[in-house]
C-alpha cells in the first residue's frame, strides 16, 4: 500500500466493512487484523459489533506505511 488515500486502502476500508480485519490483514498486519476480529465477535454479541466495524474501516482506510 503506497500512502494514506491511495486505492489500496480504499479497498482494505471495503473489505474491513464487510468483515472486521480483513481489510487489515490485506494490509499485511495480521495482529492489527485479529485485533479487530476478536474484538468484532465479541462486540457482536452486545449489539455494539457496528462499532468495531466503523473502527475497523477508518483504520484501514487511513493507514499509512512509515
Amino acid at each position: 500500500m503506497a500512502e494514506q488515500g491511495s486505492a489500496g486502502n480504499v479497498i482494505a476500508a471495503l473489505c474491513s466493512f464487510f468483515y472486521p480485519g480483513l481489510g487489515q490483514l490485506i494490509q499485511g498486519r495480521p495482529f492489527s487484523a485479529a485485533f479487530y476480529f476478536i474484538l468484532g465477535t465479541i462486540l457482536w454479541f452486545f449489539l455494539l459489533g457496528w462499532l468495531i466495524h466503523l473502527i475497523s474501516c477508518l483504520d484501514a482506510a487511513w493507514y499509512s506505511r512509515k
